[in-house]
């Protein structure tokens, strides 16, 4: 019982500011009846039409700056550095993983001779001089 007058009493604040902020104008474009009272200074928001069609008009008539290029083509130069980045961890850890393989593999392969050899070997001579013990 005690915890739903803890819900009730945290959630009566939350509805209060809803109830208070249902009389609070959005910062949405209005439809153009107040323009000419807001003055020039005011005018912040501008309709979507207008906004979608800002870059498109911007881009065919106007040359890009140069500050506009640098920055471009360092943001371009970053994708690329990280791309390379990327890369070569990638060839690395396949590197690591093909070197693993390779050792395991070697290891696999000489226990599985050594096995053959003493398996065959009838214990007349060594099959190999360099497993000669000298006294």
């Amino acid at each position: 019982m005690a915890w739903t007058h803890t819900v009730l009493l945290s959630l009566l604040p939350t509805v209060l500011v809803l109830i208070a902020l249902t009389g609070v104008e959005s910062a949405a474009v209005k439809d153009g009846k107040d323009r000419k009272a807001q003055g020039p200074s005011k005018q912040v928001f501008v309709p979507a039409s207008d906004a979608s069609n800002f870059f498109k008009r911007r881009a065919r008539r106007s040359p890009k700056t140069y500050e506009e290029y640098y920055a471009e083509q360092r943001v371009k130069m970053s994708a690329n550095e990280r791309r390379r980045e990327h890369l070569e961890e990638q060839s690395n850890e396949h590197e690591n993983y093909l070197e693993e393989e390779r050792d395991e593999q070697y290891e696999r392969t000489r226990e599985r001779n050594e096995q053959w050899r003493e398996f065959n070997y009838d214990g007349q001579y060594p099959q190999y001089p360099h497993h000669r013990q000298y006294y």
